[in-house]
Protein backbone atom coordinates (compact mmCIF):
# COMPACT_ATOMS: atom_id res chain seq x y z
CA UNK A 1 0.00 0.00 0.00
CA UNK A 2 2.48 2.67 1.01
CA UNK A 3 4.73 1.84 -2.98
CA UNK A 4 1.22 2.06 -4.30
CA UNK A 5 0.43 5.07 -2.67
CA UNK A 6 4.02 7.10 -3.32
CA UNK A 7 3.73 5.87 -6.74
CA UNK A 8 -0.01 7.86 -6.73
CA UNK A 9 2.18 10.95 -6.43
CA UNK A 10 0.92 11.10 -2.16
CA UNK A 11 3.35 12.70 -0.19
CA UNK A 12 5.17 11.00 2.85
CA UNK A 13 3.55 12.53 5.32
CA UNK A 14 -0.05 11.60 4.01
CA UNK A 15 0.91 7.83 3.19
CA UNK A 16 2.63 7.71 7.11
CA UNK A 17 -1.24 9.12 8.35
CA UNK A 18 -3.22 6.63 5.91
CA UNK A 19 -1.72 3.73 6.93
CA UNK A 20 -0.50 4.81 10.84
CA UNK A 21 3.03 4.42 10.57
CA UNK A 22 5.74 6.70 11.31
CA UNK A 23 7.39 9.12 8.39
CA UNK A 24 11.07 7.47 8.61
CA UNK A 25 9.30 3.70 8.45
CA UNK A 26 7.92 5.09 5.38
CA UNK A 27 10.76 6.55 3.67
CA UNK A 28 12.66 3.30 4.67
CA UNK A 29 9.90 1.24 2.59
CA UNK A 30 9.73 3.64 -0.44
CA UNK A 31 14.06 3.76 -0.58
CA UNK A 32 14.11 -0.41 -0.10
CA UNK A 33 11.66 -0.89 -2.83
CA UNK A 34 13.28 1.65 -5.05
CA UNK A 35 16.97 -0.13 -4.39
CA UNK A 36 15.44 -4.09 -4.91
CA UNK A 37 12.05 -3.44 -6.35
CA UNK A 38 9.62 -6.29 -5.80
CA UNK A 39 11.75 -8.62 -3.46
CA UNK A 40 11.56 -5.64 -0.65
CA UNK A 41 8.20 -6.57 -0.48
CA UNK A 42 9.34 -10.47 0.54
CA UNK A 43 10.63 -9.73 3.95
CA UNK A 44 13.16 -12.07 4.87
CA UNK A 45 12.46 -12.42 8.84
CA UNK A 46 9.34 -13.06 10.20
CA UNK A 47 9.42 -10.40 13.33
CA UNK A 48 8.66 -11.34 16.50
CA UNK A 49 10.92 -12.02 19.94
CA UNK A 50 13.60 -14.52 18.40
CA UNK A 51 13.23 -18.47 19.04
CA UNK A 52 14.26 -19.03 22.77
CA UNK A 53 13.87 -22.60 22.87
CA UNK A 54 16.82 -24.71 20.89
CA UNK A 55 16.23 -27.75 19.06
CA UNK A 56 17.85 -29.77 21.54
CA UNK A 57 16.12 -28.24 24.89
CA UNK A 58 13.15 -29.09 22.47
CA UNK A 59 13.81 -32.79 22.50
CA UNK A 60 15.07 -32.69 26.14
CA UNK A 61 11.34 -31.48 26.70
CA UNK A 62 9.94 -34.68 24.42
CA UNK A 63 11.41 -36.99 26.24
CA UNK A 64 10.74 -35.80 29.87
CA UNK A 65 7.20 -35.31 29.00
CA UNK A 66 7.08 -38.75 27.49
CA UNK A 67 8.69 -39.72 31.16
CA UNK A 68 6.50 -40.59 33.90
CA UNK A 69 7.13 -38.33 36.74
CA UNK A 70 7.41 -40.91 39.45
CA UNK A 71 10.97 -42.51 37.15
CA UNK A 72 11.93 -38.18 37.62
CA UNK A 73 11.96 -38.28 41.74
CA UNK A 74 8.07 -36.45 41.45
CA UNK A 75 5.47 -37.59 43.52
CA UNK A 76 2.66 -37.93 40.86
CA UNK A 77 1.66 -40.79 38.49
CA UNK A 78 0.94 -38.25 35.33
CA UNK A 79 2.05 -34.77 33.77
CA UNK A 80 -0.09 -31.77 33.73
CA UNK A 81 0.85 -28.87 31.52
CA UNK A 82 1.75 -26.71 34.67
CA UNK A 83 3.30 -29.60 36.83
CA UNK A 84 6.05 -30.05 33.29
CA UNK A 85 6.64 -26.51 33.33
CA UNK A 86 7.44 -26.52 36.63
CA UNK A 87 9.62 -29.37 36.75
CA UNK A 88 11.57 -28.26 33.45
CA UNK A 89 12.41 -24.60 35.30
CA UNK A 90 12.88 -25.79 38.95
CA UNK A 91 13.99 -29.23 39.02
CA UNK A 92 15.12 -31.30 35.96
CA UNK A 93 19.09 -31.60 35.79
CA UNK A 94 18.72 -29.57 32.84
CA UNK A 95 16.61 -26.79 33.67
CA UNK A 96 14.51 -24.77 30.59
CA UNK A 97 12.47 -21.92 31.30
CA UNK A 98 9.06 -21.93 29.06
CA UNK A 99 5.60 -20.78 29.52
CA UNK A 100 2.68 -22.75 29.44
CA UNK A 101 1.34 -22.09 26.07
CA UNK A 102 5.00 -22.94 24.24
CA UNK A 103 5.27 -25.73 26.34
CA UNK A 104 1.34 -27.03 24.95
CA UNK A 105 2.37 -26.38 21.22
CA UNK A 106 5.48 -28.04 21.85
CA UNK A 107 3.66 -31.26 23.00
CA UNK A 108 0.43 -30.83 20.39
CA UNK A 109 3.41 -30.69 17.57
CA UNK A 110 4.59 -34.11 19.15
CA UNK A 111 1.38 -35.18 19.72
CA UNK A 112 1.91 -35.40 23.47
CA UNK A 113 -1.70 -35.29 25.27
CA UNK A 114 -2.13 -35.42 28.95
CA UNK A 115 -5.50 -36.99 30.30
CA UNK A 116 -6.72 -36.06 33.52
CA UNK A 117 -6.81 -39.04 35.82
CA UNK A 118 -10.38 -39.40 37.23
CA UNK A 119 -9.25 -42.30 39.69
CA UNK A 120 -6.61 -43.89 40.80
CA UNK A 121 -5.27 -47.11 42.50
CA UNK A 122 -1.83 -47.73 43.58
CA UNK A 123 -0.76 -51.43 42.98
CA UNK A 124 0.94 -53.41 46.30
CA UNK A 125 2.57 -55.60 43.82
CA UNK A 126 6.27 -55.90 44.84
CA UNK A 127 6.91 -56.74 41.13
CA UNK A 128 5.35 -53.63 39.87
CA UNK A 129 8.36 -50.92 39.06
CA UNK A 130 9.83 -54.49 36.73
CA UNK A 131 6.51 -55.09 35.18
CA UNK A 132 6.21 -51.51 34.26
CA UNK A 133 9.70 -51.31 33.02
CA UNK A 134 8.53 -54.55 30.84
CA UNK A 135 5.49 -53.27 29.37
CA UNK A 136 7.33 -49.73 28.56
CA UNK A 137 9.90 -51.45 27.28
CA UNK A 138 7.97 -54.01 24.81
CA UNK A 139 5.49 -51.13 23.78
CA UNK A 140 8.69 -49.10 22.47
CA UNK A 141 10.86 -51.85 21.08
CA UNK A 142 7.82 -53.15 19.07
CA UNK A 143 5.56 -49.82 18.57
CA UNK A 144 4.30 -52.00 15.02
CA UNK A 145 2.82 -54.21 17.38
CA UNK A 146 -1.22 -53.78 19.42
CA UNK A 147 -0.74 -55.21 22.78
CA UNK A 148 -3.90 -55.22 24.96
CA UNK A 149 -3.12 -55.13 28.79
CA UNK A 150 -6.24 -56.76 31.46
CA UNK A 151 -6.58 -54.01 34.00
CA UNK A 152 -8.73 -56.42 36.13
CA UNK A 153 -6.32 -59.01 36.69
CA UNK A 154 -6.92 -62.76 36.59
CA UNK A 155 -10.56 -63.66 37.09
CA UNK A 156 -11.24 -66.37 39.68
CA UNK A 157 -13.35 -69.62 38.57
CA UNK A 158 -16.71 -69.30 39.75
CA UNK A 159 -18.97 -72.50 40.78
CA UNK A 160 -22.17 -71.91 39.67
CA UNK A 161 -25.34 -74.04 40.47
CA UNK A 162 -27.65 -74.26 37.58
CA UNK A 163 -31.18 -75.76 37.74
CA UNK A 164 -32.45 -77.08 34.53
CA UNK A 165 -35.74 -76.83 33.91
CA UNK A 166 -38.28 -79.72 33.79
CA UNK A 167 -40.25 -81.73 35.20
CA UNK A 168 -36.88 -84.52 36.49
CA UNK A 169 -35.33 -81.21 38.79
CA UNK A 170 -32.35 -82.24 37.34
CA UNK A 171 -29.37 -79.90 38.93
CA UNK A 172 -26.12 -79.53 36.58
CA UNK A 173 -22.76 -77.46 38.34
CA UNK A 174 -20.33 -75.86 36.07
CA UNK A 175 -16.69 -74.62 37.00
Amino acid sequence: MVVLASAGGNTVPAIARLVQADEDTIRQVIHRFREMGMASLDPQWAGGRPRQISPDEEQHIVETANTRPEKLGRPFTRWSIRKLADHLRLHATRRVRIGRERLRQILQRHRITFQRTKTWKESTDPHRDAKLARIEYVSSSFPQRVFAFDEFGPLARCHHRIILGGDTGAVAAST
